[in-house]
């Protein structure tokens, strides 16, 4: 198979997209849409988000140090794309797309209702990496809307039709392709 050579980049994709929630000092909110956002450990729970020092949201965050991840899906596509291009200097996102902040029970910074989870998150350390600098949170609480349990008590996110990033496109999740071990299961699935 023939390959290309490519200048060094980032090409780890798809990416989550999610909407990355604040709340500033003075008690405005406002959202960020974050391409790069990504697990950091399991226990304790930790998540990155890593953001441009001139966006609008990066000062809110250096100073609040809380913010809450908001998983998004193919009803918040729009939202989605909106929140990456509109600046939180000019508008007011919530307002504009009719979306409903909700109270954390961790972090002053609101949940996106119409999000099927959100995380709440505590910045532990800010890492000044380059283009973006990287905030290290810890989990304080997650969220997961009922309407995707089943009568187990099973969260099933893929009904909720999660989105993904990738080279300048937002996709839908498809299909289950095996679960977690299913390799080395005698069924195979």
């Amino acid at each position: 198979m023939a390959k290309e050579t490519w200048k060094p980049g980032n090409m780890l994709y798809p990416l989550p997209a999610v909407l990355v929630s604040m709340r500033e000092k003075s008690g405005k909110y406002n959202i960020i849409t974050i391409g790069w956002a990504g697990t950091v450990c399991t226990n304790p729970p930790m998540v990155s988000i890593s953001v441009r020092p001139g966006r609008y949201s990066f000062p809110i965050l250096q100073e609040t140090k809380e913010f809450v991840i908001n998983l998004t899906t193919r009803n918040l596509v729009y939202a989605t794309d909106y929140c990456g291009v509109k600046s939180g200097r000019e508008v007011d996102k919530f307002r504009e797309l009719g979306l409903t902040p909700v109270p954390g029970d961790q972090v002053g910074a609101p949940l996106i209702g119409e999000s099927p989870v959100n995380i709440e998150c505590r910045v532990r350390q800010v890492m000044p990496l380059g283009s973006h600098h990287m905030f290290l949170a810890d989990v304080l609480s997650v969220h997961a809307d009922a309407a995707y349990m089943d009568e187990k008590h099973k969260f099933h996110l893929e009904k909720a039709e999660p989105i993904v990033y990738s080279h300048g496109a937002y996709y839908v999740c498809g299909e289950s392709l095996g679960t977690f071990g299913f390799s080395v299961k005698k069924n195979g699935r």
